[in-house]
C-alpha cells in the first residue's frame, strides 16, 4: 500500500492523501520518498486532465517531519549520498510546485518541520481553526535546519526578519497566529469546510505560480542588499553569537543559508540550504541533541524508569507543606493540572502568601489572553491555604517542602503523615538529605520517597525521584505517575547525599568559586561558564541559590557525615563562601549583595571589589580559556560517572536528561555522559588526568571511566 493515496474526482481535482501504513504519524522517510516519486510521475502523466491538487493527511496530525532515525545514522562518509537524496526529495516537491496547476495544503493537524515545508511548497494553505494544532520549523532545537526548503520559502513568503524567529528559534504557532504571520492563507471550521475552501481556491486560480517564480519578484521587507536590511544583517551574526556563544552551529547555518539563498534564484538557494543541512546532520552537536532530546527523552516519557506491574494512578488531592518559593511553585504546578491542593504553613498568613504566588502567575496569563478570568478562578479555588494539619486529611500524596533541616523535616513528617489516605505517599522535596535518613521519621518508610523539584517550579520541567532503601516499587511507580500527571519530566535515582543533580550542581558552583580563590578574574570565570554552554556562570547561580543556603547544606552534610563515622573532605571553595558570608556580609541575591551587585533600578553586575579581594600574583595571561571551560564541564561529567559507578544513577538516559533539564549542563553536548561519549571516552580520561595533575585530585578519573577508557567504549 502506497504512503500517498491518489484520487482524481469528477471535477478533475486530485487529492493526494498522505497516510503512511504502520505509522501513527507521517514522516519523511524512505517509504514517503518512494511514494512521492511515484506520485509525481503519475501527476506528470495526468497533468492535462488535472485541474488542481489538494495535499491532505490521513492521520490526526498533518505531518510530523523528518525521520530522525534516518538522520541520526548519517555520518561524514554518507555526506554525498545524503545530499543527493535530499536534493532528490526537494526536486519532487519542486515539480509539484512548478507544475502550473494550483496546489493547496489542507492542514488538518499539527505540521512541524518537514510537514510545514510540504505546506510551504503549496500555493495556498488552509488550516483547521484549532488552537491545539502547532505549525513551525523546530529543527534548530535538535541542532538542525529546515532542510526541505524552509530556509528559502519562508523568507520569500514573509521576509527575512519575520522568518528568523521561526527558523532560528524554532518558534511554533497555532493556526490563528500562523494566519497573522502570513504562513497560512485561510482558517476552516471543520474538515468539510477546509476541503471546500481548498477546492474554491483551485476553481478561482486555474493557473498558479509561486511569487518567487514570477518575473520581478521582490523579497518582502527587502533583499539582503537593501540598505535597511543590510544594516540589520551587518550586526546579526554578532547578536547571534552573543546568544549561542559559539556552541550551537545550527542558528548560524540557518542565518547563512537564508541570507545567501535570498541573493540567488530559488533553485540555487535550495542547493545552498542542502549543503548547510548536510554539514549539520553529520556534525556532533546534532547527534548529541537528537540522541538526548529525542530518543532518550522519549524513552523516559514512555516510562522506561517506571516499575512494571503497578496500575497507573491518578492523583486527586495533594498536600504541600511549606508555602515558600518551592512549596508555592509545587502547589501551582499541581493545581493547574486539575488536582486539589492543600498548601500548609505555620501561619495562615504565610500559606496565603504562597497561594498568592499562583494568583500572580495566573493573572499574567489572563493579561496575555492565554487564559480566561473564569479559568484562573477555578485553578485558585483548588488551592486551600491553611495552617492546620487537619486539612491534609484525605490526601493521596503529601510533599514536604520545608527548610533543609533534618530535625524540622522529621517533625512535620510525624505531624502530617497520619492524615494521608490508606497507602498514601509521603514525599520530601529535599535537595541533599538522604531519603533513607528522612524516612526514619516515617511510620511507613515503604511509602516514603523523594520528589526533588527545581526552582522556579513553574518553569523547570524536571523532577528527580529519589528511592530510599525501603521505598517500594509501587510507591516509585505511583510517584512517577504523579510527576507525569503534572506535566513534568521524571528521572529516577537511588539514594545518596545530594542524590544526582545536587551533587553535580555542587561541583559546578564549587569549581567556579575555587577559580576565584586561585585569583582568576571573576569576569573570566563567568564568561568561561557561558562559553562552555552553561546557561549562567557559576558565581551568578551561587548568588541565586544563596551563599548562606550553600553554607547550611554543607554544614548539615558535614555533621551527618561525621555522625556516621565518616571524614569530611573540605573543598577549596568553602573558605571563599565563609569569607563572603561572615567577613564581607555578602550572602547572595536575596540579601541584595553577593558575588554580584543588585541595584534597585538596573541590571546586576559583578561586585567591583571582588577581583582585588581574591586576587593573587598569578599572571593573568597564563590562564587558558580552554582550561577554564574544560574544568567547568569535566568536573560535572566526572561526578556524573561517579554517580553511575555508585549506582546512584540507574541509566545513562536519566544522567543526560537530568543534567540538562535539572542543572543546565551544556545542552549542545546532549548531557554530561554524552559529553564524554562525543569527546571520546579514552581521550576524556586522558584529559581528566591532565586536569587532575594541574588542579587537584577531584579531576581524577573514576574506576568506571578508566574501565571504559581501556577499550574506548562509550557509555550506553
Amino acid at each position: 500500500m502506497s504512503a500517498i493515496q491518489y484520487d482524481i474526482d469528477s471535477q478533475n481535482i486530485l487529492t493526494l492523501t498522505i497516510d503512511m501504513p504502520g505509522q501513527s504519524a507521517n514522516t519523511m522517510n524512505g517509504a514517503f520518498r518512494e511514494a512521492l516519486t511515484d506520485t509525481v510521475t503519475r501527476v506528470r502523466a495526468d497533468l492535462d486532465k488535472i485541474k488542481g491538487i489538494i495535499i491532505a493527511s490521513g492521520k490526526k496530525t498533518f505531518f510530523a517531519g523528518g525521520d530522525l532515525n534516518e538522520l541520526f545514522k548519517v555520518t561524514r562518509e554518507h555526506a554525498a549520498e545524503f545530499s543527493t537524496m535530499v536534493n532528490g526529495l526537494k526536486a519532487e516537491m519542486r515539480a509539484l510546485e512548478t507544475c502550473g496547476k494550483p496546489v493547496v495544503a489542507a492542514i488538518n493537524g499539527t505540521a512541524l518541520g518537514g510537514g510545514l515545508e510540504i505546506c510551504l511548497a503549496c500555493h495556498h494553505r488552509v488550516a483547521l481553526d484549532d488552537d491545539s494544532i502547532q505549525l513551525g520549523l523546530p529543527e534548530v532545537t535538535l541542532g538542525l535546519l529546515p532542510g526541505g526548503g524552509g530556509t528559502q520559502r519562508l523568507p520569500r513568503m514573509i521576509g527575512l526578519e519575520a522568518a528568523f524567529p521561526f527558523l532560528m528559534e524554532g518558534k511554533k504557532v497555532n493556526p490563528k497566529d500562523a494566519l497573522k504571520a502570513g504562513i497560512i492563507n485561510e482558517l476552516a471550521s471543520d474538515r468539510d469546510d477546509m476541503m471546500a475552501k481548498a477546492r474554491a481556491f483551485i476553481e478561482a486560480n486555474p493557473k498558479c505560480q509561486q511569487p518567487w517564480d514570477q518575473k520581478g519578484f521582490k523579497l518582502p521587507g527587502g533583499a539582503p542588499h537593501h540598505p535597511a536590511m543590510a544594516q540589520k544583517l551587518a550586526i546579526a551574526p554578532a547578536i547571534l553569537r552573543g546568544k549561542t556563544k559559539g556552541c550551537y552551529p545550527a542558528p548560524e547555518a540557518i542565518l547563512s543559508a537564508a541570507v545567501e539563498g535570498a541573493q540567488v534564484d530559488f533553485d540555487n538557494g535550495s542547493l545552498i540550504e542542502t549543503r548547510y543541512f548536510t554539514e549539520l546532520t553529520i556534525g556532533n552537536v546534532a547527534k548529541n541533541m537528537i540522541g538526548t532530546f529525542w530518543f532518550q527523552l522519549n524513552a523516559i516519557k514512555a516510562g522506561e524508569s517506571r516499575p512494571d506491574g503497578v496500575a497507573k494512578e491518578t492523583f486527586k488531592k495533594v498536600g504541600v507543606l511549606g508555602a515558600g518559593m518551592m512549596g508555592a511553585g509545587i502547589a501551582y504546578s499541581t493545581a493547574v493540572r486539575g488536582i486539589e491542593v492543600v498548601l500548609k504553613d505555620v501561619s495562615l498568613e504565610n500559606a496565603e502568601k504562597g497561594k498568592h504566588y499562583s494568583e500572580k502567575l495566573l493573572a499574567k496569563k489572563v493579561s496575555r489572553k492565554r487564559m480566561t478570568e473564569e479559568e484562573k478562578n477555578a485553578i485558585l479555588a483548588r488551592i486551600k491555604a491553611t495552617d492546620s494539619a487537619d486539612d491534609l486529611a484525605g490526601c493521596d500524596l503529601i510533599i514536604e517542602a520545608v527548610f533543609e533541616d533534618s530535625n524540622l523535616k522529621a517533625k512535620v513528617t510525624q505531624e502530617s503523615e497520619p492524615k494521608l489516605v490508606a497507602n498514601g505517599i509521603y514525599a520530601s522535596n529535599t535537595s541533599t538529605i538522604p531519603i533513607t535518613q528522612l524516612a526514619e521519621a516515617s511510620a511507613k518508610p515503604e511509602n516514603f520517597i523523594g520528589l526533588h523539584f527545581f526552582s522556579p517550579v513553574d518553569k523547570m520541567q524536571l523532577v528527580e525521584i529519589i528511592v530510599g532503601e525501603k521505598t517500594s516499587d509501587e510507591t516509585l511507580a505511583r510517584s512517577f505517575d504523579y510527576v507525569q500527571q503534572i506535566g513534568k519530566i521524571p528521572i529516577v535515582v537511588n539514594d545518596s547525599r545530594g542524590f544526582f543533580t545536587s551533587r553535580v550542581f555542587g561541583t559546578f558552583v564549587n569549581e567556579g568559586i575555587c577559580m576565584l580563590a586561585e585569583g582568576i578574574h571573576p569576569a573570566s570565570i563567568e564568561n568561561a561558564g557561558l562559553l562552555a554552554g552553561m546557561p549562567v556562570g557559576p558565581l551568578a547561580i551561587s548568588d541565586e541559590v544563596s551563599l548562606t543556603l550553600m553554607q547550611h547544606i554543607r554544614d548539615q552534610s558535614k555533621r551527618d557525615t561525621e555522625a556516621a563515622g565518616g571524614s569530611w573532605q573540605a573543598h577549596p571553595a568553602e573558605a571563599v563562601i565563609d569569607r563572603m558570608v561572615k567577613e564581607l556580609n555578602r550572602k547572595g541575591k536575596a540579601a541584595g549583595a553577593g558575588f554580584y551587585e543588585y541595584p534597585a533600578n538596573g541590571k546586576k553586575f559583578l561586585w567591583p571589589e571582588l577581583a582585588s579581594l581574591f586576587s593573587t600574583d598569578r599572571d593573568a595571561s597564563a590562564v587558558k580559556l580552554q582550561d577554564l571551560k574544560d574544568r567547568i564541564l569535566f568536573i560535572q561529567a566526572i561526578e556524573t560517572v561517579r554517580c553511575l559507578e555508585e549506582d546512584v544513577l540507574r541509566t545513562v538516559e536519566d544522567a543526560n536528561i537530568g543534567s540538562v533539564f535539572g542543572i543546565g549542563f551544556a545542552p549542545w553536548a546532549g548531557g554530561a555522559v554524552q559529553f564524554i561519549n562525543q569527546y571520546g571516552v579514552r581521550r576524556f580520561a586522558e584529559r581528566a588526568r591532565e586536569l587532575a595533575g594541574q588542579y587537584g585530585e577531584r579531576f581524577t578519573p573514576p574506576a568506571l571511566l578508566l574501565e571504559k577508557a581501556e577499550t574506548n567504549t562509550p557509555f550506553a
